[in-house]
C-alpha cells in the first residue's frame, strides 16, 4: 500500500458522512450504507477511510431512528451521529453536523457513505491543499459520459464553480471535469460558507458544491484534486455494488499475493476486508473468505471450502469442500477433509478430520483421528454441549458422540457407536447393537 501523505504540521481533520439517505433503487429494507462489500457494510469503510486519513473526529449524518446504521458508527472511535429530518440537498445535509462544525478543526472533509471506493490516500491527497492556504478542495474526475454529474468549471487556471446538470449552459454540459462530490474545506472558513449557500437552482435545493463560488467571490483559493472515475463511483444499487464489490476483491487478492499466497484462480478466490493470509499460503480455486480468518504459513486450503471467522496455525490443510464456521481454531498440521464441517471447535496439533463429519462444540485432541461420518451430536434443542476427545484417541467410521461426553486420551470408539457416556483414556467403547444373521432371508434373485 501506498503511503498516505500528511498535511504540513499536527493538523486536525474532522470528517462529516453524508448516510442518511434511504437508497430506493436498491429496492431493500435494508439502508444503503449497510450493504456489505467484502463482508463489510459500506458505510464501515467510508469511515475506516477517513479515520485511516487522519481524521480525529466522525460526524455521520443519519436518517433518524436507524439503530441499525447507529450500531455502525459506534464501532469507530470519535465518531457520533447526527439526525437529518429532513432532505434539502447535499448543503442542507452536511449542516445537520452543525455542532460539530462548529466545535472546530482545522480541516473538514465531507465524505459520502455510498462511496465505498475512495481511499486513504485519495482522503488525504483531497485535505492536503488546505494546508497550503487553499479554502476549499474538491475532488474531481474526467467523465467518459459526463451526464448527469456536476462540472466542474475552470477560469483562467482557476477554479470557478461547481454547476449541476440541470442548471448548466449548453457550453458547460459539454465539460467532462466532473464534480465527484467529496469536498475539503477550511475548518476556520467551513460553516460560514455552508450558512450563506441558498437554494436559488432548478431543483430547490441546497447544494454543497456551491461553496465553491461563494469561496472564489470571497477571493479564496480553490483547489480541484485529480482521482480516477473508477475510484469515485457510488454505489445506488444492486448493479453498482457488484461493480463495487469486484473493484475490491481485485485489490484484495493482488495484495494476498504479493504478500505470498499462491492463489491458483484468483478470479474465483472471494475475501473479506480483514482476511489475513500467511506466507506460502495456497487457495485453490472456488474459495470463499468470511470475516474473521487468519491463516498460518504454508496452509493450503482446497477448492469450494468456506471461512469465516476461523483461524488456521502454520502447516494446516482444509478441503475440498470444507466448511469452517465462526469459532473453529486448527492448529499446527491440522487436517480437515472434504465435506466437514467444524463450528465452534478446537482442533489440536496434527489431528484428522478427514472425511464428512460434523464437529461443533468440541475439542479434538493432538494426533486425534475422526473416521468418516463421524459427528457431535451437540444441541439437545435448547443447549449446546461439548465433546471432548483426547490426545491420540481413534473414532470409528460412522460413530455419534452425543455430547457432553469426553472420549479419553488414547481411546478407541468402534464403528457405528453411538457413544452417550464418557470414554476412560486407552480403552475400546462399542456402542452399537450386536449383528444377528438370519439364515434364509434372503430375497431370490429374479431370473
Amino acid at each position: 500500500m501506498t503511503s498516505i501523505p500528511k498535511p504540513e504540521g499536527a493538523r486536525s481533520l474532522l470528517a462529516v458522512v453524508l448516510a442518511a439517505g434511504k437508497g430506493t433503487r436498491m429496492r431493500s429494507d435494508l439502508p444503503k450504507v449497510l450493504h456489505p462489500i467484502a463482508g463489510r457494510p459500506m458505510l464501515a469503510h467510508v469511515l475506516a477511510a477517513v479515520a485511516e486519513a487522519g481524521a480525529g473526529r466522525l460526524a455521520v449524518v443519519v436518517e433518524p431512528g436507524r439503530d441499525d446504521v447507529a450500531r455502525v458508527v459506534a464501532g469507530f472511535p470519535g465518531a457520533e451521529t447526527f439526525p437529518q429530518a429532513e432532505r434539502l440537498g447535499t448543503a442542507h445535509a452536511v449542516l445537520a453536523a452543525r455542532r460539530a462544525l462548529a466545535e472546530g478543526a482545522d480541516d473538514v472533509v465531507v465524505a459520502f457513505g455510498d462511496t465505498p471506493l475512495i481511499t486513504p490516500e485519495t482522503y488525504a491527497r483531497l485535505r492536503a491543499p488546505l494546508g497550503h492556504g487553499a479554502a476549499v478542495a474538491v475532488l474531481a474526475f474526467e467523465a467518459q459520459d459526463p451526464t448527469g454529474y456536476g462540472r466542474v468549471l475552470v477560469e483562467d487556471g482557476r477554479v470557478a464553480a461547481i454547476r449541476e446538470e440541470k442548471d448548466a449552459s449548453e457550453a458547460e454540459r459539454r465539460v467532462t471535469l466532473c464534480n465527484a462530490g467529496l469536498m475539503a474545506l477550511s475548518g476556520s472558513l467551513a460553516l460560514g460558507l455552508l450558512e450563506r449557500i441558498g437554494n436559488a437552482n432548478a431543483a430547490g435545493e441546497y447544494y454543497l458544491p456551491d461553496a465553491v463560488a461563494l469561496a472564489v467571490a470571497d477571493g479564496h483559493r480553490v483547489a480541484v484534486v485529480p482521482v480516477a472515475e473508477a475510484e469515485a463511483q457510488g454505489v445506488n444499487d444492486r448493479v453498482q455494488l457488484s461493480a463495487a464489490e469486484a473493484a475490491v476483491q481485485v485489490v484484495l487478492r493482488r495484495r494476498a499475493m504479493l504478500a505470498g499466497a499462491t492463489l491458483i484462480a484468483p478470479e474465483t478466490a472471494f475475501f473479506s476486508h480483514d482476511t489475513v493470509l500467511g506466507r506460502d499460503v495456497v487457495v485453490e480455486p472456488h474459495v470463499v473468505f468470511g470475516p474473521g480468518v487468519v491463516v498460518g504459513d504454508r496452509c493450503t486450503i482446497h477448492a469450494f471450502s468456506h471461512l469465516e471467522q476461523a483461524r488456521l496455525a502454520a502447516g494446516v490443510q482444509i478441503g475440498p469442500y470444507a466448511r469452517l464456521r465462526p469459532g473453529a481454531v486448527l492448529e499446527e498440521g491440522a487436517r480437515i477433509g472434504n465435506f466437514v464441517e467444524v463450528k465452534n471447535a478446537a482442533i489440536r496439533a496434527g489431528a484428522k478430520v478427514n472425511h464428512l463429519s460434523y464437529v461443533g462444540d468440541a475439542e479434538v485432541g493432538e494426533g486425534a483421528n475422526l473416521g468418516a461420518g463421524t459427528i457431535t451430536c451437540n444441541y439437545d434443542g435448547v443447549n449446546k454441549h461439548r465433546t471432548v476427545i483426547g490426545a491420540g484417541a481413534f473414532v470409528g467410521s460412522n460413530s455419534a458422540l452425543v455430547a457432553p461426553v469426553t472420549v479419553g486420551a488414547g481411546a478407541f470408539v468402534g464403528s457405528g457407536s453411538v457413544i452417550t457416556d464418557d470414554v476412560p483414556p486407552g480403552t475400546l467403547a462399542i456402542g452399537r447393537g450386536r449383528q444377528v444373521i438370519k439364515t434364509g432371508w434372503a430375497k431370490p434373485t429374479k431370473k
